[in-house]
């Protein structure tokens, strides 16, 4: 047990390392300098400028960057945004109850749909549904998930009309962000069809979400041995 949790706390701190050093490579491979960005590309005085990169501290070393990068990342400082010019973690945290909301829907939709499905496989195995329920589970463990939303959205949106484009709920309706997420929100606000059309919008981006989790919890149910290799 005690091997396991090491380990386990190894691949978080290489995974960690290994998302900071991408992450940073990226941001210096983009092309442009953020000083340009904030001022604007006519008129900057070089001295102005050359502050301007003593502030931020994009005069120094690459991994004297990338480790003042890692110090405030792990203190929870991630900056602030050169467009908005607000704090990176006040518009994270404005926008994180949507991601939470979205994840656990779509995790309640794989174990809702996933549990039956692996079930009836694994009663009739070998047999017609079997094969429809893992010919299913593998394709939608296969299916990139950005080019499934975009099928669902042409045709249930686009062509259908059935759901939303995009959005979290319909422009008409104002609701006071209380605890940030959109259907308690929307619940317990006093529009009428709040939360309607708050669930309407939550359909496809769950159905999306929950296609890999829903796979994997079918695969699973139907076979037990399958879960040591998940692990």
């Amino acid at each position: 047990m005690f091997r396991f949790v090491l380990r386990r706390i190894g691949m978080v701190i290489s995974t960690f390392i290994g998302i900071t050093i991408l992450a940073f490579a990226l941001i210096h491979l983009i092309p442009g300098n953020p000083i340009e960005v904030m001022i604007g590309e006519r008129g900057v005085d070089p001295a102005m400028h050359a502050a301007a990169m003593k502030r931020l501290g994009l005069d120094e070393p690459l991994p004297i960057q990338y480790f003042h990068y890692v110090t405030r990342a792990l203190k929870g400082d991630l900056g602030t945004s050169i467009i908005t010019n607000t704090r990176v973690m006040d518009e994270f945290m404005a926008r994180f109850p949507a991601t939470v909301e979205l994840s656990i829907c779509a995790m309640i939709f794989a174990l809702v749909v996933g549990l039956p499905a692996g079930v009836a496989a694994a009663l009739r195995r070998g047999t017609v549904v079997d094969h429809s329920v893992m010919g299913t589970a593998f394709t939608g463990y296969s299916m990139p998930i950005f080019w499934w939303g975009l099928i669902l959205i042409m045709f249930f949106s686009a062509k259908l009309g059935w759901t939303p484009v995009s959005g979290r709920i319909a422009v008409e309706y104002d609701i006071p962000h209380v605890t940030g997420f959109m259907l308690i929100d929307s619940l317990i606000s006093t529009d009428e069809g709040a939360f309607v059309s708050a669930v309407s919008h939550l359909i496809l981006p769950t159905i999306v979400l929950s296609t890999i989790p829903l796979a994997v919890v079918a695969r699973m149910t139907r076979s037990p041995e399958l879960k040591s290799e998940v692990v």
